[in-house]
């Protein structure tokens, strides 16, 4: 079982995300950003709604397990980045033609390092070029350091509505070899003050396979989670990541790794555990109290339109405000001082951007939303399938033997709702999401040479 971590490229960023330049006290009110310039936008067509991530790459100091697209510096021009970040999101914006956004996340790196204004001039500028609900879910990933913990009322005057802090553990000595700059009594102060300024809107991370950890240090940091958590968990497996501090000390055998059979079983220790407490997984490596679930990352897993703004930052959407009718995979520049002077020249630093066929778009779609508990329904694929409209997913796939073991197994349903895993399939998805692109190739290639599938535009 292969799950994912903290750097996934389903956070965004592959693409898993100060100073006093600012006058203290100049917070936007949040009800300035919800505008609604164009008339009703109740119903709108997929092609017109996006989420909106926004990537903040810089950290105090990089964890010892993290190869994201980080950098750390105390010498952030915020005055700067501020106006990078206006910029290419109203140019991103205008360039995608969308109408509404769905919801808003701030990553990084570490974003509760960025001032509040930064986060209340993003989100007016968003709120200028399109329709953002006043009921709109904001994210801000936040470390639970002292420091930032004190903030955390100011990002709410800034438009903050949920948090996502990085726990990580509950465990001192494992914090120290993670490089992470908090301690647990850190991490429980923050949380304490975050229930109390986001109630029911507190997210935390959990990663685990880490170096030396054992089940029954697994288990009391999992009960202890159920007396501090909010209602929101993301579990992530520690992989180790090339480059990396972490992954240098385990190959000189300084440090060792659980074995996969131990680390299989504390994921499914710690989702028996949670799911015994009111939780439910809706994703595999997310549980949550009903009602409690994320809007950002269920619009990635169900193919929605996504616009990344910011250094290394990810996209898809259709680019309308060019006339274009084809769904694009981009990409912005990495580097934030590159990526500053290519936003100051253009208006925005997208480094590449490349066509999707409706292929594409769909074995994506296929991916992310088989992590989910509801996985993809026959309304989703035929918005999306390049295939005749009379073929439902229970058409292409019946004739699979593969597949059909799988059904036959328990660990995947298919029916005329859709294809989703089965509880017990959530946790071998990557197996069952091989098993079905497989097939699914085989299908495009017979059709396409009897001339029976449009699939080079979404």
């Amino acid at each position: 079982m292969k799950l994912y971590s903290p750097c996934s490229p389903w956070r965004l960023l592959i693409p898993r995300q100060f100073s006093n330049l600012f006058k203290k006290g100049r917070h936007c009110d949040s009800a300035l950003f919800h505008s609604h310039p164009q008339g009703s936008t109740t119903s709108l067509p997929e092609d017109m709604e996006a989420c909106l991530y926004v990537h903040w790459p810089f950290c105090k100091k990089i964890c010892t397990f993290c190869n994201f697209n980080k950098y750390a510096s105390n010498n952030v021009d915020h005055y700067r980045m501020k106006k990078c970040l206006v910029a290419e999101t109203k140019t991103l914006l205008q360039l995608s033609g969308v109408k509404k956004i769905t919801s808003v996340y701030f990553g990084g790196g570490t974003p509760s390092l960025a001032e509040p204004l930064i986060i209340s001039s993003v989100l007016e500028t968003i709120s200028r070029f399109s329709y953002l609900p006043t009921d709109v879910e904001i994210t801000l990933e936040a470390n639970p350091t002292s420091a930032e913990t004190g903030r955390l009322r100011h990002f709410l005057s800034a438009g903050i509505n949920r948090l996502s802090l990085g726990i990580q553990a509950f465990n001192q000595k494992d914090l120290l070899l993670l490089g992470r700059d908090n301690t647990v009594k850190d991490s429980l102060q923050a949380l304490q003050e975050a229930k109390s300024i986001f109630p029911g809107k507190v997210s935390i991370d959990l990663l685990f396979g880490r170096p030396h950890q054992s089940l029954e240090g697994w288990s009391k940091e999992l009960l202890q989670t159920i007396d501090v958590c909010d209602d929101h968990v993301s579990l992530y497996q520690l992989t180790l990541e090339r480059g990396t501090p972490l992954f240098r000390d385990v190959k000189l055998g300084k440090l060792s790794l659980p074995s996969s059979d131990v680390v299989a079983e504390m994921y499914q220790m710690a989702v028996e555990t949670l799911l015994r407490n009111g939780f439910h997984r809706y994703e595999i490596s997310n549980l949550a109290k009903p009602g409690a679930e994320s809007k950002h990352n269920m619009a990635y897993w169900n193919g929605t339109q996504y616009i990344g703004v910011g250094p290394g930052a990810h996209s898809r959407f259709i680019p309308l405000g060019n006339g274009l009718q084809t769904r694009q995979a981009r990409v912005q520049t990495l580097e934030p001082n590159n990526w500053m002077k290519e936003v100051e020249i253009r208006g925005h630093a997208t480094r590449k951007e490349v066509p999707q066929t409706k292929f594409e778009v769909l074995e994506e779609v296929i991916m992310s939303s088989l992590r989910t508990a509801d996985g993809l329904s026959n309304k989703k694929w035929h918005s999306l399938s390049p295939f005749s409209k009379h073929l439902s997913l229970s058409d292409i796939f019946k004739e699979s033997e593969d597949v059909q073991q799988l059904v036959e197994s328990g660990v995947l349903i298919l029916n005329e709702k859709g294809i989703k895993a089965s509880h017990r399939g959530l946790s071998v998805v990557d197996s069952i999401i091989t098993t079905l692109l497989v097939h699914l190739e085989k299908t495009v290639r017979i059709l396409r040479e009897d001339d029976q599938i449009d699939w080079k535009t979404p």
